[in-house]
């Protein structure tokens, strides 16, 4: 069995500015140009804390959106309506050991990160670690597939995930 050859947009130093970038667009809540960044045939998920490698068929997910949903969602998020997000939370995503694997159509990454929430006073902590299928698009890499799995065993003293992240 031959190896993949690597696409150059799926290079560690190219993957790793797309995940920034993708930090940048959601700590400045630019959350329309950040479901951009998603194939129309995208999935972003996120599994419940009791499960963090269950099977969307066969678990319950905090967050098991298609790229319809995943536009809806951050639609919502933006406006004043949003009582959870509104005024929106200071947020500051980290991202760290980044590592890509090619595949036939771009890459593997994976990525362990941080989200420092800030809101009415009260700070939280979101950490885990992040699945990519990546996918090399006019324009650059696009996003096919994001798991991101939180590194918790509850979501205490938070209660719920109102971020992106």
């Amino acid at each position: 069995m031959s190896a993949v050859p690597a696409l150059p947009q799926c290079s560690r130093a190219a993957v790793e500015d797309f995940l920034f970038h993708e930090a940048d667009l959601l700590d400045t809540w630019r959350l329309l140009d950040w479901a951009e960044l998603f194939t129309v045939d995208a999935q972003y998920l996120v599994p419940a804390t009791d499960a963090p490698e269950g099977l969307p068929q066969e678990s319950l997910f905090l967050i098991y959106d298609d790229r319809h949903r995943l536009e809806e969602r951050a639609k919502r998020l933006l406006k004043k309506s949003a009582h959870a997000e509104f005024p929106h939370s200071r947020t500051r995503h980290m991202i760290s050991n980044v590592r890509v694997v090619p595949t036939p159509e771009g890459c593997r990454a994976t990525c362990n990160f941080v989200v420092y929430r800030s809101k009415n006073g009260i700070n939280d902590v979101y950490p885990g670690h992040s699945v990519y299928d990546l996918v090399a698009a006019e324009g650059g890499l696009r996003i096919r597939m994001k798991r991101a799995i939180l590194d918790v065993d509850t979501l205490r003293p938070q209660g719920k995930v109102s971020i992106i992240l």
